[in-house]
């Protein structure tokens, strides 16, 4: 595994870890709509950092595991931690956006910075499989991503759990938007991959000029 890679994860367990053992670090450091909007933006980056339990930290981290060595490789190191830090910010600028009215709004977790990466790794590399659970059958990255951005709009739409979706979509946007910019050339060589990844983000938009989010 990549060094850079480890430190990322080692520095979101060693952080996370933090967070679990102590209430105030963890509530000074989340992501919540009244403290950052009384000036303490760090939260919006340091909340990236932070997780609910050990399963929610382990399905970010092992999903990080498995396709930022896609991203690596392809892009390199400075590469994979920008669009990684970048799509975490993504994440945070739109659920304030969408949440900036409500002080009481609270968030943590890797997701959106993951779900960048996984955007990032579908577009360079589209064909790429995966196993899901006890899944037997290998199952196309792409319809995955798209499938989880659609099951984020339903999730924020519904608002039934605890679940920042609207973070997987800024982040999802961040990686699209950086990996596209990185590589232009992905337009026209990928170019129907480029748009089938679009689909979901122009749905969430379309929904929210709608008012239906």
């Amino acid at each position: 595994m990549d060094s850079l890679l480890i430190a990322v994860i080692a520095a979101t367990c060693l952080f996370s870890y933090k967070g679990f053992n102590d209430l105030a670090f963890f509530r000074k450091y989340e992501f919540h709509i009244g403290s950052i909007r009384s000036g303490e933006q760090i939260r919006m980056i340091s909340s990236g950092f932070l997780h609910a339990d050990l399963g929610h930290l382990f399905f970010n981290m092992f999903t990080l595991y498995m396709f930022a060595p896609v991203v690596i490789q392809y892009f390199g190191n400075t590469s994979f931690l920008l669009i990684y830090m970048i799509s975490l910010v993504f994440g945070s600028l739109l659920t304030l956006l969408m949440h900036k009215n409500d002080y009481s709004y609270r968030a943590i977790g890797a997701s959106g910075a993951v779900t960048g990466i996984l955007y990032s790794a579908i577009l360079i590399n589209p064909n790429m499989s995966l196993y899901l659970f006890f899944i037997p059958i290998p199952i196309p990255a792409y319809l995955f991503g798209i499938g989880y951005l659609l099951y984020s709009i339903y999730g924020m739409k519904a608002k039934n759990d605890n679940i920042g979706h609207t973070a997987h979509f800024g982040g999802a946007i961040g990686g699209y938007l950086i990996t596209l910019i990185k590589d232009p050339d992905m337009l026209t060589n990928n170019t129907s991959m480029v748009v089938l990844l679009a689909i979901p983000i122009l749905i969430l938009f379309v929904m929210t000029k709608l008012g239906k989010l």
